[in-house]
């Protein structure tokens, strides 16, 4: 019980991930309080100069979401995109699987994760999206692929 409670008290204290909010959209009117919207965020692999990961995930609105304790809906959609040209020499040193963004889904115990994995074989990156909860997390995923074409 300490770990779960030592847990949750540095989750609160940890920085958190950074993403460019590209955009939203409102999907259910709140009488008091922001509207409950879906919201695209871009970030770049920290790892990968050269790969763009989009993703788009419900923000729940009402009183809860203006001050910062709603639980926000456990879904997420991402795409990841090549967008400039990557250096392969860091391709062989990659930890895989690797979590690559981190973003909070509610105020102290849940968390939408996205986590990169290294497919050598098919010489592609693999990004996963879901979202975990300490006590129960949900099988809800979406995943996107960076080919890198043939070997050289």
């Amino acid at each position: 019980m300490r770990r779960i409670l030592l847990f949750a008290l540095l989750s609160l204290l940890a920085m958190p991930a950074f993403a460019d909010e590209i955009g939203s959209v409102g999907y259910r009117f709140k009488w008091i309080g922001p509207n409950d919207k879906i919201v695209v965020e871009a970030f770049d692999d920290p790892e990968i100069p050269g790969v763009t990961c989009y993703f788009s995930h419900a923000r729940t609105g009402g009183i809860k979401g203006a001050i910062g304790v709603a639980e926000d809906p456990g879904e997420a959609s991402i795409a990841c995109r090549q967008v400039a040209p990557i250096d392969e020499a860091k391709l062989g040193k990659l930890k895989s699987p690797q979590e690559v963004f981190s973003e909070r889904a509610s105020l102290i115990f849940k968390s939408t994760q996205i986590v990169r994995f290294w497919d050598a074989k098919r010489r592609a990156l693999v990004y996963l999206a879901y979202t975990d909860r300490i006590f129960e997390g949900s099988p809800r995923n979406s995943i996107s692929v960076v080919p890198l074409g043939a070997s050289h």
